[in-house]
Parts: C-alpha cells; structure tokens; sequence
C-alpha cells in the first residue's frame, strides 16, 4: 500500500480499509494543525491508485465502507477525482459507503452536476472540517473561508445528495470570543443540513502557530470548565436535527448519541453533570499529554 506518513485516520470514521489517492493538505496554514506542515501536497499517480485497489480488493473483499486519505482528496478537480473514484467502484463493487475529509473550500471548484454526478459514482459522506461557523473565528485562526462559504457549498452538496459531517473545533476562538464562536456556530450549523456534527477540543499541539501566540501572550486558551462551558453554549443553540452527535478532547462524559434533538436535553444534563463533578486538573493534564490527533 502506497501511504504516506502522518497517516490519519478521522477519529469519527475509525474503520479500515484506507485508500490514499493524495498527500498532504493543500491549504495548510490552519493556525491550531501541524498535521501535515512538513508534507508537500501532490496528487496520487493513477497507478498507485489501482495497485491500492487491488490489494485492498484481495485482504477485504466484502468491504461496505471506505475511506479516502489524505487531509483533502476533494480538492482535486472533477476530472482528476471521476476516474479515481470509479477505479474504486470497478475493484469494491460491493461498497455501501465512500467516505472523505475535505475542505469547504474544496467544493468551490466542483459544480452541483458534478458532485451529482460523484454521488452517483459512490462518493456518499464527506466530512468538512468547518471548525467554526464564525466569521471572527475563522479568520483569526486562518481557515481559508466564510460562514457564507459553509453555507454556499453546503447548499450545492444538499442539492447534489451528498451526505456531510460538520466539526466545531471547541476552543478554537480563545476565552474572550468563546460565546460568540459557539452561538454563531450553532446559528450557521442549524442553516445547514449535516447528518453528523461532530466536536473536540482545542489541544495546543507543538509547531503551530496557535501554541507560539499562546506562549507570547497573544491567544488565550479556554481552561477546562470554560469549554466544557463553550460546548453547552454550543449545543443550547443548535436548533437542527442531525443522526449522530459526537465529543473528543473535550470531556471525560460520554456525549455521544444519535437523533440529536431526542437526546438533547440528556446531553445538557450530562455535560452539566460533567461541569460540576469532572477532575478539572486532572482533565489538563491529559490533554495536555496528547501529541496529535
């Protein structure tokens, strides 16, 4: 199998097999991520592609879902991405679920017809890795887009059928624009359609350029109950259903459920519970112990 290092897996898509058809991450300036800093981004030969398949074909034969790495393969054009994803259809016929990360951006270059015509090939899920529905937020961490970008492109994805996955990055904005971050998150999130909406907490990794602000004194970064705090915000102002809600980083509670706004009021009384009760000390120290995603 042809990977390349650091080979990432999303932790809300935790199943094999894994195919990577690019490397690195075209943006990569995100100020919070040192995934992919020292990985130049390049597009996987066709033939790399098909061996993958082929190998992939003999040790899961029967496998009903897929993965496909690296940070952003969407951003390839439509003409790039058509015959990589039906070399995919060709070796996995039986495939139920073809899923992606990608960025918002990266649907700009594909019109509605042409995501159309991916679903139609097998590109189901996406998982766009919004972070932030807040515009203040987005730029000071350098996402590259608007709240008006997430709600333009999500629109053509409903439009076209494919299936998405929103994150909200908890902490992301600092403590003095925490409650903006999670209320016009939560507000533009509820303008969408996701089937997931997934949250984790902000965790100040070595070599971005968040962490070198935060030791100058420049970003200051939510203590524990501040985002356990953030997240409640959060989660009181989306006003959307969605099929699965899931937490990382963020507490030790286990938030996770399915048919959000069933669960919602567990979930408020849970994180509640967690605010009161949780190990604030002991929750730094593990997150401060984490090393990558």
């Amino acid at each position: 199998m042809h990977y390349t290092e650091p080979l990432y897996r999303s932790p809300y898509w935790p199943t094999l097999p894994l195919l990577e058809i690019t490397q690195g991450c075209t943006h990569n300036k995100c100020k919070f991520c040192n995934m992919y800093r020292d990985v130049q981004f390049r597009m996987s030969p066709l033939e790399w592609v098909e061996e993958d398949l082929k190998e992939i074909a003999e040790r899961w034969p029967k496998a009903q879902t897929l993965q496909i790495l690296s940070a952003n393969p969407l951003a390839l054009t439509y003409d790039r991405l058509a015959p990589r994803i039906e070399l995919i259809r060709k070796y996995l016929p039986g495939l139920k679920v073809m899923y992606a990360q990608t960025r918002v951006s990266d649907i700009r270059n594909k019109t509605v017809n042409e995501l159309a015509s991916l679903r139609e090939m097998g590109l189901s899920e996406i998982s766009l890795g919004t972070e932030s529905g807040d515009d203040w937020t987005l730029s000071r961490i350098n996402k590259g887009y608007t709240s008006s970008d997430i709600l333009e492109q999500c629109a053509k994805l409903d439009e076209a059928g494919i299936k998405y996955w929103m994150s909200f990055l908890n902490g992301v904005a600092g403590k003095s624009h925490s409650i903006q971050h999670a209320v016009n998150s939560a507000k533009i999130y509820s303008m969408c359609h996701p089937k997931v909406i997934g949250t984790g907490g902000l965790v100040l990794f070595d070599g971005t350029e968040l962490k070198e602000e935060a030791e100058r004194g420049e970003f200051d970064p939510c203590t524990e109950l501040e985002l356990m705090t953030e997240l409640k915000t959060f989660i009181e102002n989306l006003t959307i259903d969605f099929e699965r809600f899931i937490t990382h980083h963020t507490v030790s509670a286990n938030l996770n459920c399915r048919n959000f706004q069933a669960s919602k009021h567990e979930i408020l009384e849970e994180l509640q519970y967690a605010i009161d009760n949780t190990d604030l000390d002991e929750l730094a120290r593990i997150r401060a112990a984490k090393k990558r995603l």
